[in-house]
Order: structure tokens, then C-alpha cells, then sequence
């Protein structure tokens, strides 16, 4: 019999702890439904959205980790407390850290031209890579990776939105 309420007990835990789970994956996103820095839909992009927190109690919500790299070199000053990422398949915020990440130069993430997922658990990686390619990695090199790749992934969503632009009949001006 105390068995059966000790499971029980637990299995309310386990709901209540996944409900304060999902609160707070909802929270970034209402508190920040849109990128700061490209105006992207973060609800959209809930597989690669971003939250850094900094030792100084603000926080910054982002679509992806292109936007956390220049939310971070912006933010030079600030310690970050906690980087937060979606896990790619639950979508729920995890420790960047703590994440497997995985690396895929030959296919587009969202803001840049080399994809960088992350995943809470490490076998959900390694299935990722074997049904799709890219290689595992860290954090500390999807972020090195991100400010590598700058340049060629703000040029290409320049030209990305140059081109969004001209199809609706929007003018560009170009400097003489």
C-alpha cells in the first residue's frame, strides 16, 4: 500500500514539475514574443530561441543563437548568469551548457548559414546526426562557430531581405 501512494506522490511531482516546466518556457515567450535584435517570432523559432539572464537580473529573449552572440558582445559589461536554449525536440529551455549540441554546416539554421540545434539528452544528438548529418558539439563551439560565421550570415540575410523586399515591390536605396 505505501508503495502505491509513494508512486502516486510521485507521479503528481513529476506532473506539477512538468507544468512549472512548461510555465516557464511560456514566460520567455510572452515576456519577449519577438526577437530584439531581427523582429523574428520567437514562438515560431520555439525550437532554437534563446534566453540569457545576466547576474544583474535582466535577461534577453532571442530566435537563435546568432541573436544570443550579439546579444552577448552588445552586453560585454554583464556577466551572464544563465544562458538558456531550446531543447530542438521538446522545445522547453535548457542550460546551454548543459546541452549536446549539434553542428551541421551543410544545412541553414535559422539566422545563419551553418545550423546549430541543441539537445537535452545526448542520444537525442546522436539520432539527430545520424538521421540528418552535422557532428556533435559544445556550446562553447556553437557559439565560437556563431561569431565566426558573422559576416557570411548577416550578409545573407541582407540579401535575404533585399530580395523579400524588391518581390513586394518595396524600393531599396543604394548609396552613389
Amino acid at each position: 500500500m505505501n508503495r502505491k501512494i509513494v508512486a502516486a506522490a510521485f507521479a503528481v511531482a513529476v506532473v506539477f514539475g512538468m507544468m512549472a516546466v512548461t510555465a516557464f518556457a511560456q514566460e520567455d515567450i510572452k515576456q519577449s514574443p519577438s526577437c530584439k535584435y531581427c523582429g523574428m517570432d520567437r514562438q515560431k523559432f520555439d525550437f532554437t530561441r534563446m534566453l540569457v539572464e545576466y547576474d544583474d537580473g535582466t535577461s534577453t529573449g532571442v530566435c537563435s543563437l546568432h541573436c544570443a552572440a550579439i546579444d552577448l558582445s552588445l552586453n560585454i559589461d554583464k556577466t551572464p548568469k544563465t544562458i538558456w536554449v531550446a531543447d530542438y525536440n521538446t522545445k522547453m529551455l535548457i542550460d546551454a551548457d548543459q546541452a549536446t549540441w549539434v553542428m551541421d554546416p551543410a544545412k541553414p539554421g535559422v539566422m545563419t548559414r551553418t545550423a546549430k540545434w541543441a539537445f537535452v539528452k545526448k542520444e537525442d544528438a546522436v539520432k539527430f546526426t545520424k538521421e540528418n548529418a552535422g557532428h556533435l558539439t559544445t556550446f562553447e563551439d556553437s557559439l565560437k562557430a556563431a561569431y565566426e560565421g558573422m559576416y557570411a550570415d548577416l550578409k545573407m540575410i541582407r540579401e535575404k531581405r533585399h530580395a523579400m523586399k524588391m518581390k513586394s515591390g518595396g524600393h531599396t536605396h543604394k548609396a552613389q
